[in-house]
């Protein structure tokens, strides 16, 4: 009677507890596969957001590096809303100077950093022009506004600071706004990130000049 039992294999309720186990081991491993993949995701868009932010704070700086000084041009201007900049091209044969602006502007909903930059400019019209043009661009772009702009990283909100006479002081209230080409010795960027991204809270990062006191 045993021997005839064996010869028939696994009965209905074993096979039945064996497909249940499988079935369970392939639910565990499914979302073992999904944290696995949720995890590379979210390490990927930290790692983009993080190499994005860097990459702006270091256009930033390279942008106040190459600051470019003309007879009767503003080099560097702040509205409250925009900073813009003069500064020189590239290394490039025939590259001329260009305006860069730097602002905070909604963009499908959500708030970032923004840079803007012209073309080469080559003649003292194309400058006023392309001066004008950026202070229109942080408060309402036209189409081809946005071309020419990059989103850096959200950002709940921004503070510039100038260092002057051995103090930090308000943009707006420097000596800059009576001198257009009076350059502050140094410059602090103060950037809220939102609560909610990859990157969030208060960043700070001072920017010297290469000649004059530096700030502390």
């Amino acid at each position: 009677m045993t021997k005839a039992r064996s010869s028939l294999g696994f009965t209905l309720v074993e096979m039945l507890v064996a497909i249940a186990l499988m079935a369970l081991m392939g639910v565990m491993a499914w979302r073992g596969l999904g944290s696995i993949q949720g995890a590379q995701i979210r390490l990927a868009q930290h790692t983009d957001d993080t190499l994005a932010l860097q990459a702006g704070l270091g256009q930033w700086a390279a942008d106040l590096d190459a600051i470019a000084i003309q007879a009767n041009t503003p080099s560097l201007a702040w509205d409250g809303r925009v900073l813009r900049v003069l500064r020189r091209g590239s290394a490039s044969p025939g590259d001329g100077l260009r305006v860069v602006g730097w602002s905070q502007r909604q963009v499908d909903g959500i708030a970032y950093w923004l840079r803007w930059q012209s073309p080469s400019l080559r003649t003292r019209a194309e400058l006023d022009a392309a001066w004008a043009q950026a202070a229109r661009w942080g408060q309402n772009p036209s189409n081809e506004d946005q071309l020419h702009e990059v989103r850096i990283s959200p950002l709940s909100q921004w503070q510039i600071f100038y260092f002057r006479n051995n103090a930090w002081t308000n943009p707006q209230s420097s000596a800059s706004a009576t001198d257009t080409n009076a350059l502050p010795e140094g410059m602090r960027l103060v950037l809220t990130l939102p609560a909610g991204q990859v990157i969030s809270g208060v960043l700070t990062r001072d920017w010297a000049r290469t000649e004059g006191s530096t700030p502390p």
